[in-house]
């Protein structure tokens, strides 16, 4: 494509000059320039003429003419056609489970094209009957058959194969086509039909008798001389064939196979016996084998880092190590995950103690049992967690180890430092001061050792090293020694280890020394000096005894303080988040890591450029003089002052090195050990909210799925806009929906109400909404509950025996998963004909019926939950594992239904958590089931049945992983049905349960042979089950089982003996909590989106008056909540009329919150306002730089007085006092379209105006002011862009942004709309097209770098480059290349037109 023509429909987009007045610097005020294809502020209608000029000229290019190819293709061979015609055959064969995965994957089904009737596809039909490879013969070529098929070919083409584009049948004709168009049509294809080429032109022999036919075939011959020829094609064709099957990786991105995990890794791990988190945790150590001394040591350095965070008692420090080391065992050896270990060895996480019990009570038993829990499920994931970081930490040691043996076999190099610390290391920052010290040491050897290895030049040593190689070289290096002690020697003294050496004083003054020292690298007495100070401090530098001195004493005794930035300064305002730690000093980092958020946010202020964090000893410890001391020598004398003076200036040049690395070394601990904190916290509160049964109805058993009615007002007012609801049964089917309107007042919706919950029974009304208002919803449904004495589902009271009914509760429900499903894809499919509200009242319903279902069902969206303020601080990558963890722990403690995963995906979104699996062996599990017949009939089957013909669903390992988490329903009518497949027993233990039950049962062991013997080994279990005699397994005497097996077998198993009693009683009973009820807290920040900490006592907010009297005053908060202003907290005078008027937006300070009513207290008062809001920071007298604090605010109000800026202030509920970012950040939550008006950084006669265009995205609208009646009026006429002329705020809002967003939102609702960035939907097409190589497409995706602005990317053909076009967003309209469009249909037919025009134009000449 030319670059005229690039510059007509770019894929950097050209915007039109009309965005002028849009683009400008909020800050500044100064309009932005627009390069490289963005805005051109000096567009002119000449240039747009010779633009155009030069694209008719270029579209001759464009688009090469189909006709003019095939006229090309008809000199070319036929063989090299056919081949051609052959390629793309094999290219487009994929099988159907590729085509499935692509249909997944772009959001269609891609199906099979259909076998054609043509002759050349014919020829690759293989017949039962026929030998596999035999090619058809002459005969069959020119066979009737064939040249009867060719009559239906479209113009008698034998390889003729119509383009399947996209966009022929894209536009709808609004006239048909008349009985002459069609006529016209048919002869212009008769026309336009090439003559038949080759076989296909035979001359007809119908009319010729058998000897004229045997002359013609006596002078040319029946074609079997040239049958060789064929014979060498069909060769060639089959080896082609088999050499060229296409793979998903020839077909897509790798990028795209890894997000799909099709990838040949991904199989790797899909077919390996091994769990498959494991092996993604492990995969960076394959190659690492610990050794027993090194498993031992393991959990040594495990215990070690575990034990001082659990507060057990000192004498259980031994079983405790012991314990760790057996999990370890588990993990490494055994290969089971923690599921596996807390469910099945859960007597290994405990400390039991047999203590004699009183002889004076004949009935109590002669020893009693307590148990201590020594680990719980967190701290099993935890060493799970430091089993990597061990690892990784002896992989380290193991190459540092590695260059240390190799520099004494080449070098015969012995250096008692790295032997020592390299043994004495326990982190990962010790072994990188021996690797420091190592490379710095030994720097010209490992060199040398290097370009021996890789047998070529290594790259040139800085000039740092080499400065460093000299003076070694040199006589200064002796100058070195005269110290009097090593920098290594140094250290121990500081660290006290061993006794204290101090330095002697050579006999020479520094001075007279270094002058005795020339040489001719150093020829002054100064340099030689100097080199030796800096060989000296880069010796103590480098030491690793020295550093872990300093790390030491940082520990301990450091303080860390926040050090503002002009940025910061400039930034942070007394409402940022980042204004708690702007001052914050002198924190130690024992105070620290007690407040893990606080130390984040002040390294993530770090990051941006908000502040500087200085590490620090403070001056009391006098930390400095105390290494001079251990520096000074004993002696006294001018000499010896002035080497001590030597040693001193060594030290100040060494010092600020080594305190830099070191705190940057903690601040990295630091910020680690807060991370770790913050996502202990994040897994809890997920796991709380995993940790949630069904809500159960009264009188029902936990864990049944209630039948819920919900409902939703959305943002509405519930009395005025519309109550979405739906129906939903236990099932989880949606069997009906509807909407109601002012449930408050409206009799007849009122009664429409009660007859839908006569008729239905809900067991729970669920309700909740994303507004303040949803609150009187709420309040409404209460109060007509009551009044219509509705009630729940009847249920037997247990005191008294006699059904009852109880009011029916009416909940408002946690919506965070309802408001992700409205939205979303799975959403769309499953309900295509319900709106975003009653979508959203489903996954209410659903929520209520089983949290853990809906939660995993989120996939990889869970991760945009909020669990905790500040998890925007913590890496992703560590957020999502620990997410994972919380839900695998409630996947495998609830099981999953094996058969019911077949049928219900939603059941199948938690095979991934099962132990053992992960989502690339659930695909796996899920499709050899398949193969298997589609279902389950017993556990043993899931590792393979040859009898039965059965493949392995499972390997040995992983299926010991999820055996017990995997259940099947018992079946007393299926023989091989085992009851205990149902239970969480696992396989291993089956036997202890039979021998349960027999004993239960009170079976001898010829009773159990014989029923065995007839029935299986799962005989007894059926006949308690039968019998239902359950609970006869409760008089067992369990202790003596585990003494026996203890005894005989050396296996623990109390707990295990435990659990098989209570699933004989209850198989897979339902263990989660009750389904919680939000607290007063929680719905007041559901319903407004505040907290307790960004809505307080004592904040000055901005309120709407929407109510006058004369002695009070109603407003609305930003929030939606209401706020009352009595006369007295406005003002003196004797109506509040005389100061304020309905409408007025105002500052106003919050006294008392009923966050239960939705209500406020707010005052107006000069005095009370003049008091700003100042949020309580307790840091300690030491902890808050308050003189810095007011300085800066002092400067501040001079700068204000200086320009004299002052702020304004709108009557419009929509107006804040933001600019540009904060406007940003205040809409990023709000839902598409929100606006925000603010002050604009041109001027009093001018406004921004902000609205949210996508998530994300933001655009920005300059208006202009006109006809005002004073400086801080809103003038009576608004201009936009110069032509769009508004009479008020509100009439701009409504007929231009609320406009525009409809717009955009009907853009993004189509079906050609991708949800990705201009480069991924790019690399959308090119997939598309390269699965899909006949056919053109196109999509729509948000221009993130235009707001506004969409872009319309197409792609012709599989050869041609993506294209991208501008689309405009403006009121009541779509604006293409210049042209606008009133709405998506008409958008898309005329790109189409313009299309298929420029590609007519183009081809006919």
């Amino acid at each position: 494509m030319s670059t005229s023509m690039r510059d007509l429909i770019s894929g950097e987009a050209e915007l039109d000059d009309e965005e002028d007045d849009e683009s400008f610097d909020e800050e500044t005020g100064e309009a932005r320039e627009r390069q490289n294809g963005n805005i051109d502020d000096s567009s002119e209608e000449e240039e747009d003429d010779d633009d155009e000029e030069e694209a008719r000229k270029v579209r001759e290019g464009f688009i090469v003419d189909e006709e003019e190819d095939e006229e090309d293709g008809e000199a070319r061979p036929a063989v090299k056609r056919k081949r051609e015609h052959r390629d793309r055959e094999e290219e487009e064969r994929l099988d159907d489970d590729d085509l499935d995965l692509i249909g997944e994957q772009y959001g269609a089904p891609v199906k099979a094209k259909p076998q054609s009737k043509f002759k050349r596809l014919k020829r690759g039909y293989r017949n039962d009957d026929e030998p596999a490879n035999e090619p058809p013969g002459l005969t069959e070529i020119f066979s009737d058959d064939d040249e009867e098929g060719a009559d239906q070919r479209p113009y008698g083409r034998t390889t003729f194969r119509p383009q399947a584009d996209e966009f022929d049948d894209f536009i709808e004709e609004d006239f048909p086509e008349d009985e002459a168009e069609k006529l016209q049509q048919i002869e212009d294809a008769e026309v336009a039909r090439p003559r038949d080429r080759g076989v296909g032109a035979i001359v007809d022999t119908s009319g010729l008798d058998k000897d004229a036919l045997d002359d013609m075939e006596a002078i040319f011959g029946n074609g079997e001389d040239y049958g060789w020829a064929l014979e060498l094609e069909y060769e060639e064709e089959d080896r082609e064939r088999e050499e060229g099957q296409i793979e998903l990786k020839d077909v897509f991105e790798p990028s795209q196979l890894k997000e799909k995990m099709l990838t040949d890794h991904d199989n790797a791990i899909r077919f390996t016996d091994e769990p498959e988190r494991f092996q993604l945790d492990r995969e960076p150590f394959k190659h690492l084998q610990l050794s027993d001394q090194q498993f031992r040591e393991e959990g040594r350095w495990i215990t070690n880092q575990i034990w001082p965070k659990k507060s057990l008692p000192q004498d259980l420090q031994g079983p405790f190590g012991r314990a760790i080391s057996k999990v370890l065992e588990f993990f490494i050896v055994d290969e089971v995950e923690v599921p596996y270990v807390f469910q099945h060895r859960k007597d290994y996480l405990l400390h039991t103690t047999k203590t004699r019990s009183n002889r004076d009570d004949p009935d109590s038993n002669e020893f009693s049992i307590s148990a201590e829990k020594l680990l719980n499920q967190d701290d099993l994931w935890k060493i799970l967690e430091l089993d990597i970081k061990f690892r990784s930490f002896v992989d380290k040691r193991n190459a540092l180890n590695a260059s240390y043996e190799s520099l004494k076999s080449q070098f015969e190099i012995d250096d008692p430092v790295v032997e020592e610390m390299s043994a004495e290391a326990l982190t990962m920052e010790e072994l990188q001061d021996v690797q420091d010290y190592l490379n710095f040491r030994y720097s010209s050897q490992l060199r040398e050792l290097a370009a021996a290895k890789t047998q070529s030049q290594v790259k040139r040593p800085g000039s740092k090293m080499t400065i460093l190689d000299r003076i070694r070289s040199s006589r200064a290096s002796e100058f070195v020694k005269a110290y009097g002690i090593t920098a290594d020697q140094l250290a121990k003294n500081a660290l006290r280890q061993g006794k204290k050496v101090a330095p002697d004083d050579v006999a020479n003054y520094p001075m007279e020394l270094a002058d005795d020292l020339l040489d001719n690298t150093f020829d002054t007495g100064e340099a030689v000096m100097n080199a030796a100070r800096q060989l000296y401090s880069e010796e103590l530098f480098a030491s690793p005894r020295m550093r872990k001195h300093f790390r030491t004493s940082f520990y301990q005794a450091a303080e860390i303080s926040c050090k503002r930035t002009e940025k910061g300064l400039r930034r942070i305002d007394d409402s940022h988040p980042y204004y708690e730690i702007k001052y914050i000093q002198n924190q130690g980092v024992a105070d620290l890591v007690q407040q893990p958020e606080l130390f984040l946010k002040m390294m993530k202020a770090e990051e941006e450029g908000f502040v500087d964090i200085k590490v620090e000893m403070p001056r009391r410890y006098d930390f400095r003089r105390q290494l001079y001391q251990e520096f000074e020598s004993e002696n006294f004398s001018d000499r010896a002052e002035q080497w001590r003076d030597e040693r001193k200036r060594v030290l100040d040049l060494a010092y600020p090195k080594l305190e830099r690395i070191t705190a940057r070394s903690v601040k990295e601990v630091v910020r680690s050990f807060c991370q770790d904190e913050l996502l202990r916290i994040v897994r809890e509160e997920y796991s709380k909210r995993l940790d949630q049964a069904p809500y159960k109805p009264k009188g029902m058993i936990l864990g049944t799925a209630p039948r819920v009615l919900a409902l939703t007002n959305g943002m509405g007012d519930p009395g005025r806009d519309p109550i979405f609801w739906a129906w939903v049964d236990d099932d989880g089917r949606v069997l009906e929906h509807g909407k109601f309107v002012n449930l408050a007042r409206d009799e007849a919706q009122r009664d429409e109400f009660v007859d839908l919950v006569e008729r239905r029974r809900p067991d729970v009304v669920a309700c909740c909404g994303w507004s303040a208002n949803s609150h009187k919803m709420v309040r409404d449904l209460d109060a007509l509950v009551r009044e219509k004495n509705l009630l729940g589902t009847e249920f037997e009271d247990p005191d008294t025996g006699e059904w009852r009914s109880e009011p029916l509760e009416v909940m408002v429900v946690n919506d965070e998963v309802a408001r992700l499903y409205k939205d979303s894809k799975r959403g769309h499919a499953e309900h295509p004909s319900l709106n975003p509200f009653t979508r959203y009242c489903v996954g209410l319903a659903r929520y209520m019926q089983n949290p853990m279902k809906e939660y995993a069902a989120l996939g990889k969206d869970v991760s945009s939950l909020l669990f905790h303020p500040c998890q925007n601080l913590l890496p992703q990558d560590k957020v999502d594992k620990y997410l994972e963890s919380a839900m695998v722990d409630m996947v495998n403690l609830c099981g999953v239904n094996i058969n019911e995963a077949m049928s219900d995906t939603y059941i199948a979104n938690l095979l991934p958590f099962v132990a053992g699996l992960g989502p690339r062996k659930a695909t796996s599990v899920i499709k050899a089931i398949n193969t298997n017949g589609g279902s389950v009939n017993t556990r043993d089957e899931l590792v393979g049945d040859i009898d039965s013909g059965k493949v392995p669903v499972v390997g040995p390992r992983v299926w010991n992983n999820c055996a017990s988490f995997l259940y099947i329903e018992y079946d007393q009518t299926n023989p091989s049905s085992d009851p205990l497949d149902n239970t969480r027993v696992h396989p291993e233990d089956y036997e202890l349960g039979r021998k349960m039950a027999a004993d239960a049962l009170e079976l001898d062991e010829e009773d159990v042979k014989a029923e065995v013997d007839e029935n299986g080994s799962g005989a007894i279990v059926r006949k308690l089950f039968k019998q239902d005699e359950q609970d006869k397994v409760n008089e067992l005497v369990l202790e003596e089982y585990a003494e026996q097996l203890e005894t005989n077998y050396q296996q623990r198993k109390r707990a295990t003996l435990e659990t098989i009693r209570a699933e004989l009683q209850a198989p897979y009973e339902e263990l989660r909590r009750n389904f919680a009820t939000l607290s007063t807290a929680d719905i007041f920040t559901t319903f407004t989106g505040e907290t307790a900490r960004t809505l307080c006592d004592g904040m000055i907010v901005p309120v709407n008056i929407r109510v006058m009297k004369d002695d009070f005053a109603i407003a609305r908060l930003d929030c939606g909540i209401e706020g009352r202003l009595e006369s007295h907290e406005v003002t003196n005078r004797a109506s509040l009329k005389d100061v304020l008027s309905v409408g007025q937006t105002a500052q106003a300070k919050i006294l008392e919150i009923n966050y239960k009513e939705f209500l406020t207290k707010l005052s107006m008062r000069e005095d009370t306002l003049r008091i700003p809001f100042r949020r309580p920071i307790n840091h300690g007298r030491d902890g808050w730089d308050y003189d810095l604090e007011a300085a800066d605010k002092e400067d501040m109000r001079e700068k204000d007085k200086h320009t004299g800026r002052v702020q304004r202030v709108v009557k419009h509920p929509n107006f804040h006092p933001f600019n540009s970012r904060q406007a940003e950040e205040y809409l990023g939550s709000k839902s598409i379209g929100d606006v925000v008006i603010r002050p604009s950084s041109k001027g009093n006669d001018h406004l921004a105006v902000t609205w949210k265009v996508a998530d994300g995205v933001f655009q920005h609208i300059n208006v202009l002011e006109m006809q005002k009646e004073n400086e801080f009026s809103v003038g009576k006429l608004l201009r936009i862009d110069g032509k769009y002329t508004y009479s008020d705020l509100d009439e701009l809002i409504v007929e231009h942004v609320k406009a525009m967003a409809r717009k955009a939102e009907e853009l993004m609702r189509h079906d050609k709309f991708q949800n990705r960035s201009r480069g991924e939907t790019e690399k959308w097409l090119t997939t598309y097209i390269d699965a899909n190589p006949n056919r053109s497409t196109y999509a729509f995706c948000v221009d993130t770098k235009h707001p506004g602005y969409f872009w319309l990317v197409f792609k012709a053909s599989r050869t041609a480059q993506c294209v991208g076009l501008p689309v405009k967003v403006i009121p009541q309209a779509y604006e293409l290349m210049k042209y606008q469009y009133p709405d998506m249909r008409a958008l898309t037919n005329g790109f189409k037109l313009r299309f298929q025009n420029e590609f007519s134009t183009m081809g006919g000449k």
